[in-house]
């Protein structure tokens, strides 16, 4: 007889086929008969409803997909399992000149402001859809004054009616039984913490970008420094070998030979200016406004530049990289909408209702006796809809694995960034050290090439083959010092950067969200 009277009590929780949670049998919507305390029943009907922790949820539940990459790094040590905390981007940074152009950009850039309000964007329509849970209460006066004709009138007189009427009105509001609305707001919810962590992706793009294009620039410096000296050295082989040719002591084409060299240095140099100046140009783009800076050579910036980083473990992207970890939150998104498609095949259950004073003279709208109120329940169950809610559902089934995929492709896309990044770090710096030795044995080269040039060994011909090679690789040796720095401030931001926050801006992600609600 107990587990009789147990199954029969209408607040006994019961389990739901769907996700397997306590789920709460709803009330008989019945309203009580008029009674002297019947102006509060609705008030206290309300609150109570309001309370009432009511209903269950059908969104099914979330699990994370598999990492879908190996679980070390290629050529990565296999005892590196912590990375470097990458809590403040101006702790991986020692340049001051680059820091002030980093905050600058934090500052002014457009696209980073784009993204900043897109996250307030966001933020709106989560606030939308948490209101939805909660019942839409609005105050209204109305005032109507009306004329009945005697042959409408059930007195056989014309009839002049006033109403006066004010107080509390509650537009339909659902009784979220099903988590339709919670569901709603759960999706929502996700989606302002996948704009928080897509504005951290831009920003963590928008710190390398600015460095790639400081480093651009201290590269330029010194391979124009290298232009400008070379010039001042072929300008002064050219005059000599003018001067032997006027003197007869050496043949025109030497002369032509050495202008030809120096024309192609002045060539070079226009080049490296045309660069430079658009690389300022990017970089003016990149801060939100001019820039000017000091012209120092890649080889004064370049000791200390980056604080040492390790890779750590490719699991370790889930929690710092932000692209990943919007992905996860798009994917809990989707997974939410799909208890909301499943909530449309039950019966619906909405309230309408008001209180407050009513009557036929103004004076006497605030009387004794003039109260009035009205409850409307209403209960809509889905009976045919022409295959539109199995057509939903599969639609937010449908999105699910596809955002399954999209995470997925994420994390292959950051392992790799992660690993051309290590290989680049590697195999850049052996690079560094062979075109050292290759500018090395060219100086060497040049050299013995003016004296036996000099000694009347050989032609002017092979010390320009040899000025020109020992050129190029001094070019070649610049570009590939200023690659293999870029690299780490690629590792950088493939680890997930975390940026600092600009001024006036919220801070880390995880931040923003106490107990599933947003801060206001």
């Amino acid at each position: 007889m107990a587990q009789k009277a147990a199954d029969d009590d209408p607040l006994e929780p019961r389990p739901s086929r769907w996700l397997g949670r306590p789920c709460v049998r709803p009330l008989p919507l019945v309203p009580s008969p008029p009674s002297r305390s019947g102006t509060f029943s609705l008030a206290v009907l309300l609150l109570f409803l309001a309370a009432l922790p009511c209903g269950c949820s059908l969104k099914p539940p979330y699990q994370r997909p598999a990492l879908p990459v190996p679980q070390h790094y290629p050529g990565a040590e296999r005892d590196d399992a912590a990375a470097l905390s990458l809590s403040d981007w101006s702790a991986f940074f020692a340049d001051p000149e680059l820091k002030r152009l980093v905050t600058l950009a934090l500052e002014r850039n457009r696209d980073l402001a784009m993204a900043r309000q897109k996250v307030e964007e966001a933020r709106a329509m989560y606030g939308i859809r948490r209101a939805d849970l909660l019942p839409g209460i609005s105050a209204g006066a109305l005032a109507e004054r009306s004329r009945t004709p005697a042959d409408l009138s059930l007195t056989g007189a014309p009839v002049t009616a006033n109403v006066f009427q004010a107080g509390l009105f509650l537009a339909s509001w659902e009784l979220d039984f099903w988590g339709r609305v919670r569901s709603l707001k759960e999706a929502a919810l996700e989606s302002y913490l996948a704009s928080l962590e897509a504005r951290r992706a831009v920003q963590v793009s928008l710190v390398a970008q600015v460095a790639q294009s400081y480093l651009q620039e201290r590269e330029l410096t010194e391979r124009v420094d290298l232009a400008e000296a070379t010039i001042k050295s072929r300008d002064e082989s050219f005059r000599i070998a003018r001067r032997r040719f006027e003197v007869g002591s050496a043949s025109k084409l030497d002369a032509v030979q050495a202008e030809t060299l120096l024309n192609q240095a002045r060539a070079e140099l226009a080049g490296l200016m045309r660069l430079r100046a658009l690389n300022l140009n990017a970089l003016a783009l990149l801060t939100g406004g001019p820039v000017s800076l000091v012209p120092l050579p890649l080889t004064v910036v370049e000791r200390d530049f980056l604080a040492v980083i390790a890779p750590g473990l490719p699991s370790d992207l889930l929690l710092n990289r932000p692209d990943v970890i919007a992905a996860e939150h798009e994917l809990k998104g989707t997974n939410a909408a799909i208890g909301a498609a499943r909530a449309a095949f039950f019966p619906a259950i909405a309230l309408t209702g008001s209180f407050g004073s009513a009557s036929s003279e103004l004076s006497g709208l605030f009387a004794a006796g003039s109260g009035t109120w009205s409850f409307t329940p209403a209960v809509s169950l889905p009976i045919f809809q022409g295959g539109r809610n199995v057509a939903n559902l599969e639609l937010a089934r449908a999105r699910e694995r596809e955002a399954v995929a999209a995470y997925e492709r994420v994390l292959q896309r950051a392992f790799r960034e992660v690993a051309d990044a290590l290989a680049q770090r590697h195999w850049l710096a052996e690079q560094v050290e062979a075109q050292k030795a290759t500018l090395a044995s060219q100086t060497e080269r040049t050299r013995l090439a003016r004296l036996r040039y000099d000694t009347g060994a050989a032609t002017y011909l092979e010390v320009l083959d040899a000025e020109r090679d020992r050129f190029s690789a001094q070019q070649a040796l610049v570009q590939t010092r200023r690659a293999l720095l870029f690299a780490g401030v690629e590792l950088y931001a493939a680890l997930g950067g975390r940026g600092q926050a600009a001024p006036g801006e919220p801070g880390g992600h995880a931040g923003d969200v106490r107990n599933g609600e947003a801060k206001p």
